[in-house]
């Protein structure tokens, strides 16, 4: 299978450079697999789009205002990090603009006294290692919201905001300055983007509905905004992020498999985390790790049915909703002789993308969102 089986043409009108003006009142492309068909509803529909019942899984990780800027003194040119993982109380690793020239021993002045030395290398990071330990108490105050690198234009207070779920976790949750957590991040580099479209009321109507809600943590890393360099779809390698799931959620899971209820993974990040914890019948609680790797011809074990945005070309976000598009949940009826066999699933995603594209969506992190069911 080749990437190039992932491509895609889309107008560079359709990426969203700003949310829309209310939150959760995006379009909504919804996917019936089984039938191969789609219609177009918008988010605030979801409630009477689920079964009664079903149990959507949420990703509650907070994003860190992990993008800093800092200049140099020899030069007086400012320069770009952006803080990916702590490793120790005062050294984080990062990525940083011009990566080959910034080498061992460069320096850097940030704001509020702060002063920063590359200290070692690993292929395109930089480890950036700093006068005293950074935390969310000074990056909260002059670290600045990591949209992604499609968004062209700089970020704004509302992007605080927006660019945050509501159910993310609280600011004081997790790691504070100097202290170490699994993998050494306790926060995500981008937002699990899917959940930027629930409101509480939204979620409030959900329940009403009959539906329950769960919350797993993953922290969104680099890979994100890595695109599938390989040539082949096969030899691509994922990068490892770290998630935890507590006793509450893995027993909600659990109950709602059990009695055959609809698992409804809110985003690609949920998806991922419960398909690498899911065995043998149960969850795995506690902290672990995913570099797992979803393409079409991957057989679903925890997930019912996906919510989520429209991805980049290539991407391998793009390659899991083609996976999951190629899957149903009930039994697909065999062709007629003769007929023409349905679409396959990156067949029916590369369709709907082409549709949604005619139809104006808008695309990426802050545009619209597809329901895979």
């Amino acid at each position: 299978m080749k990437v190039t089986d992932f491509s895609f043409d889309l107008p560079e009108n359709l990426i969203a450079q700003y949310p829309p003006p209310e939150r959760g009142t995006s379009r909504l492309m919804v996917l019936d697999r089984a039938a191969k068909t789609r219609e177009h509803r918008r988010v605030r529909d979801l409630p009477s789009l689920l079964e009664p019942g079903s149990l959507l899984v949420f990703n509650n990780s907070r994003v860190r205002k992990a993008r800093i800027y800092g200049i140099s003194p020899e030069s007086g040119l400012g320069t770009e990090f952006l803080l990916l993982t702590r490793q120790n109380e005062r050294t984080w690793k990062t990525m940083v603009r011009r990566t080959k020239r910034r080498r061992s021993g460069s320096r850097y002045v940030f704001e509020g006294g702060l002063e920063g030395e590359i200290t070692g290398t690993e292929g395109a990071f930089r480890f950036l290692t700093f006068n005293r330990p950074v935390g969310d108490d000074w990056l909260n105050r002059y670290g600045h919201i990591p949209l992604p690198p499609y968004i062209k234009r700089e970020t704004t207070p509302e992007d605080g905001e927006r660019y945050q779920t509501v159910y993310a976790l609280p600011p004081s949750a997790g790691t504070r300055d100097g202290t170490m957590c699994l993998g050494g991040t306790d926060r995500s580099v981008a937002a699990p983007t899917a959940g930027l479209h629930f409101t509480r009321e939204l979620l409030e109507r959900l329940e009403a509905a009959g539906m329950e809600t769960a919350f797993i943590t993953l922290h969104v890393g680099l890979g994100t905004f890595l695109p599938v360099r390989a040539e082949n779809v096969e030899d691509h390698l994922m990068h490892e992020e770290f998630f935890s799931i507590d006793e509450k959620t893995a027993g909600q899971i659990e109950k709602a498999k059990a009695e055959k209820r609809k698992i409804v993974a809110v985003g690609t990040t949920s998806v991922r985390t419960l398909e690498t914890a899911w065995e043998g019948g149960s969850l795995r609680r506690g902290e672990g790790s995913t570099s797992i790797f979803i393409y079409p011809g991957y057989a679903f074990r925890a997930v019912d049915a996906l919510f989520t945005n429209f991805h980049t070309p290539r991407s391998s976000l793009l390659m899991l909703a083609a996976a999951f598009a190629e899957t149903s949940s009930g039994p697909a009826e065999s062709p007629l002789p003769g007929a023409k066999a349905p679409p396959s699933g990156r067949e029916f995603i590369l369709d709907s993308y082409a549709e949604a594209i005619r139809e104006g969506y808008r695309f990426f992190s802050y545009g619209d969102a597809m329901l895979i069911r």
